[in-house]
């Protein structure tokens, strides 16, 4: 699971209007709303074996067109009433519309809405709430009232974390980066960074006398997390659609979700199928040289190449830098030992209040060991063998008296990760003489 994760502010209200006798509200507050358009017409085409398989009247059905007049948004819904029925109005809209639900405090009437055209009038339009900063992020007694980032403690799994800019400036506080990687860490899951919104180079990544440079923004060196540089360039929908610069995190969510589905979440989402659908353009282009002074330092590069297109060309974490040397280096060996982990904590909860025995152990043995067998046949892991590739053990080594009079059973689980091959290298070796045949 994915969260593109934003916190709220004291937010407007929401953008109402009744259209021919139904009272409809803009799907989320703010002025956005202020820009909807409502279509009620009559289905003269309507037969009454469409009205019979919902088993209404043909009078009942009508069609209606939702439309956000700013952004050219437009949503058709045919077929539908406002009487029992599987087309029933406010159904369909809390179901499928992505612009305009019918509030759940409104009756729907008994009869068939009027036709015509509606916008929202004037007294029923609204503002924007006021601007969200770090502190609807983060502060003194978020955590235990779950709110704010920590409103994520509603949420069973997330195992992707995004931020997106939420200031004028375009970039998340280094601060809230931070203890994002932090929350990350102790839920099991990954947190993507976004890079600075003025690294239009590779200088400006690197330069230390700066303020925004990579050692002094980013202040979390953690293996739950990873940098992705540079930003996209797409059409803006909201500003008729010109090209404008947005952060990666969410795209790179979507390959690395995609990835795990097609390939597992020991595959690197990064390569030439980790393609960038639906981007025309990147902030920077990269060349060769310069990835390859940025990657050792556990920046993830997104490269553009002829035939292939805009790819992710990088699967580092942020303890990934070279210099540090560490065991969680790659995004796919740190979400693969992450998943074992959810996946094991989360199918060992059986064996709480069962016997701390050598029937227990047994018993733990078989069912982990099915489980990393598993992951081996799908080639999560190196080696040749099961020996080779992951080990299970929970006995009385791991698990001493000490332990078992505090209630306590360990499992200890090890595995072979694969490892992604970063570099080709190519040797080649000049044959002087003759050649026989």
């Amino acid at each position: 699971m994915c969260g593109i994760f934003n916190a709220t502010s004291n937010t407007g209200a929401t953008a109402s209007l009744n259209a021919g006798g139904v009272n409809l509200e803009a799907i989320s507050p703010g002025a956005w709303g202020n820009h909807l358009k409502m279509t009620i017409t009559h289905d003269d085409t309507a037969t009454t074996e469409v009205a019979a398989q919902q088993g209404v009247e043909v009078t009942d059905l009508f069609n209606i067109t939702i439309e956000d007049l700013k952004t050219g948004s437009r949503e058709d819904y045919l077929n539908v009433s406002v009487v029992t029925g599987p087309r029933r109005l406010d159904n369909i809209l809390s179901n499928l519309s992505r612009l305009a639900i019918v509030p759940i405090s409104f009756t729907l009437p008994a009869t068939r809405p009027s036709d015509g055209e509606y916008i929202v009038p004037e007294a029923n339009k609204t503002v924007d709430g006021e601007k969200i900063d770090i502190n609807n992020f983060i502060g003194s007694g978020f955590e235990d009232q779950k709110i704010g980032l920590y409103a994520l403690e509603k949420v069973d799994l997330f195992n992707l974390l995004c931020i997106p800019p939420y200031t004028e400036t375009n970039d998340v506080d280094p601060t809230l980066i931070d203890t994002a990687a932090k929350y990350c860490e102790d839920r099991r899951a990954m947190l993507i960074v976004d890079p600075h919104s003025d690294w239009t180079n590779k200088t400006k990544v690197l330069k230390q006398d700066e303020s925004n440079c990579l050692e002094k923004y980013i202040l979390t060196r953690s293996k739950n997390a990873a940098l992705f540089f540079p930003r996209l360039k797409q059409s803006n929908p909201l500003n008729d659609n010109r090209m404008e610069k947005f952060v990666p995190c969410g795209a790179v969510a979507g390959i690395m979700a995609r990835t795990d589905s097609q390939r597992g979440v020991w595959k690197a989402p990064a390569g030439i199928d980790a393609t960038l659908r639906g981007v025309p353009e990147l902030s920077v282009k990269l060349t060769n040289a310069e990835n390859g002074e940025l990657n050792p330092l556990g920046v993830n590069c997104l490269r553009s190449f002829p035939n292939i297109g805009r790819v992710i060309w990088g699967a580092r974490t942020l303890r990934g830098a070279d210099m540090l040397a560490d065991e969680y280096k790659y995004v796919p060996v740190r979400r693969l030992a992450l998943f074992i982990e959810e996946t094991l904590f989360r199918g060992t909860q059986w064996v709480v209040f069962e016997p701390n025995d050598e029937p227990l152990w047994a018993q733990i043995r078989m069912n982990v060991g099915s489980f990393m067998h598993t992951l081996f046949r799908q080639g999560a892991f190196q080696g040749s063998s099961p020996k080779e590739a992951y080990f299970v053990k929970c006995d009385k080594d791991t698990t001493p008296q000490n332990d078992i009079d505090r209630g306590i059973v360990n499992i200890v689980v090890g595995f072979a990760p694969l490892k992604p091959a970063e570099f080709v290298v190519i040797k080649l070796q000049q044959i002087a003489g003759d050649l026989e045949f």
